[in-house]
């Protein structure tokens, strides 16, 4: 069970993210620097209570059409070996002191916990309450078994405008929504996010591509 201090970061989350978007190239310019708004997301649990998961929703407000995104994050206690194209920044955290904060593409626990959502094995959590399951999240998989994700290997990962892609054992794909968007009949792992206005949507998060297994 992961615990969720009430306490600072320092640079804060959107402040690093900020800094980090607009070398992303599924991010959409608007001119202007990032102003990142808070919009939904959820946690998983590492087993093994090293890494902090989250999946966030940020909302960038700095254009005439605020556009949402989906970027999921790990927080971990020391550099992670491999993983240098995914480290956003560091941060000084009010209890656990320096943390390193990556995109959780990058990092194989945050994959292989994504696996684990998408076949049962995991449970999403509430994005800043302790052992509180969010029952808003919901999974949609009907398909083969996907092995493990190696915990001692780098993921290989693929981004352009379209999203992230991350290579799984086997050749199956797991794809990361970037640029968030309500979806009729959304499949995959699906979660809410909030726009500015106050309006509550849902879409995919993540899904899984399994036509080169």
């Amino acid at each position: 069970m992961a615990i969720i201090h009430r306490t600072t970061m320092d640079p804060g989350k959107l402040e690093l993210l900020a800094a980090w978007l607009p070398e992303r190239p599924w991010y959409t310019a608007s001119g202007r620097p990032p102003e990142l708004l808070r919009s939904g997301g959820f946690r998983l649990d590492d087993p093994q209570g090293e890494v902090g998961i989250e999946f966030m929703a940020v909302t960038d407000a700095s254009g005439g059409r605020p556009i949402s995104y989906h970027v999921p994050v790990t927080y971990r206690g020391a550099p992670l070996e491999g993983a240098g194209a995914g480290l956003i920044g560091t941060s000084e955290h009010g209890v656990l002191g320096l943390r390193w904060v990556y995109d959780g593409a990058h990092d194989p626990v945050c994959v292989a916990r994504l696996l684990d959502l998408f076949q049962g094995r995991a449970q999403a959590q509430h994005q800043s309450l302790s052992d509180v399951p969010e029952p808003a999240v919901s999974t949609r998989y009907d398909g083969p078994e996907i092995a493990d994700f190696p915990l001692s290997q780098a993921p290989e990962v693929t981004e352009d405008a379209g999203g992230t892609r991350v290579l799984l054992p086997g050749g199956a794909r797991l794809g990361l929504t970037r640029v968030l968007r309500e979806n009729a009949d959304p499949s995959g792992v699906v979660a809410e996010w909030t726009a500015p206005d106050g309006v509550a949507h849902r879409g995919t998060f993540a899904s899984l591509d399994l036509t080169g297994a």
